[in-house]
């Protein structure tokens, strides 16, 4: 395979699904166009969805007095960065192959159309085409939680006198303090010994929210943060006929996540292809192999193979799957979808150009 082969797009997915309802076009056979319908065969592309998560953690400003004043031995001291290959997903698509344009020619008489995608390639003949609600789930992009020390609560957990000290320790002391007040006072809320209680269930709720928030603020002074978000991106193979063997579609960098496969900072995660089946030419009962029919309506008779992807040893996502690619053409017989008494219809798979049902119309 030339790397002219191999396209990689990168994007942020916003949707939990690929593609939904494709768009269409509808073209009817006529005078117009010498009832002969034009369109393209698809090659099948793989994309590849790959989920990652960013951890991040920075130390707070009373990382030192962290076991002094609250007794916490794991509290974070550098700023560090890193990720993880969560998951992966293979998923099949058309597109076009411009090797492959056709024209099926229709006679007059029993009207024809077929419908096409918006980038021609053939969802159906005298037929309309399924709309694509089984597309695959893929994961979605998460950004990290909100920091403790973000929002209004930090803000309100400073006291006065926190604020005009110029002592880094004595302002880890206040802070110490302020968190064991926090605690004093949540505890005689739920136990109702507070001297002003809240006056129904949904103020004591706020009230402790805040109370914890502030707490929680208050702690990530000493314990540091740590949040991690999760990008997924989409690296899309276009294979040929040939086997691929730990071929590299991106890489994972602890700095930068999920990078592009030039990018030599990260590790490596490899695509690797087999060819299971080719496609072989119908034959008839004699087993002879059947000719195209003139004028026939073009499709592919796609071949297989098996796909995985790995990171770090490990397979992360692997399938069986049909590929255009590895298969050859034949056609239908145009006169077939013209017969005054019972016109056929056809549906065809856009992913592979494969005929996915050929049947009268009245069926």
């Amino acid at each position: 395979m030339t790397l002219r082969n191999i396209i990689i797009a990168t994007l942020a997915v916003a949707a939990t699904t690929v593609c939904g309802a494709q768009t269409s076009q509808k073209i009817t056979a006529g005078k117009a166009n010498e009832y002969g319908l034009v369109y393209t065969l698809p090659q099948t592309a793989l994309d590849i969805y790959i989920e990652a998560e960013v951890t991040e953690s920075h130390p707070g400003q009373f990382y030192n007095y962290a076991r002094r004043h609250l007794g916490i031995t794991d509290a974070v001291t550098d700023d560090s960065r890193s990720a993880r290959v969560t998951g992966a997903i293979i998923v099949p698509r058309g597109i076009p192959d411009p090797g492959k344009r056709y024209t099926a020619q229709f006679k007059p008489g029993q009207t024809a159309y077929i419908l096409l995608t918006d980038n021609d390639m053939p969802m159906a003949i005298n037929a309309e085409a399924g709309t694509g609600d089984d597309a695959p789930a893929i994961p979605a992009a998460r950004p990290a939680a909100p920091s403790p020390l973000e929002g209004e609560a930090a803000r309100q957990a400073v006291t006065a006198e926190m604020a005009r000290s110029a002592s880094v320790s004595k302002k880890a002391e206040l802070a110490a303090q302020r968190i064991f007040e926090l605690r004093e006072t949540r505890s005689d809320i739920l136990s109702g010994q507070a001297d002003n209680p809240p006056a129904d269930g949904d103020a004591m709720k706020l009230v402790l929210d805040n109370l914890a928030a502030q707490e929680a603020a208050l702690t990530a002074m000493f314990a540091g943060t740590t949040s991690t978000r999760t990008e997924v991106r989409r690296y899309t193979l276009v294979p040929d006929s040939s086997d691929i063997s730990g071929r590299v579609i991106a890489r994972l960098s602890a700095v930068d996540g999920l990078v592009d496969a030039d990018n030599l900072a990260g590790s490596p995660i490899t695509v690797d292809l087999k060819v299971i089946e080719q496609g072989m030419l119908p034959v008839n009962e004699k087993g002879e192999v059947k000719t195209f029919p003139k004028g026939g309506v073009a499709y592919n008779i796609p071949g297989s193979a098996a796909v995985s992807v790995s990171f770090d040893g490990s397979q992360i996502a692997s399938g069986q799957f049909p590929l255009a690619q590895l298969g050859i053409v034949f056609g239908i017989n145009p006169a077939l979808f013209t017969d005054r008494k019972a016109p056929y219809k056809a549906i065809f798979d856009t992913t592979t150009g494969a005929v996915t049902e050929l049947a009268p119309m009245t069926e």
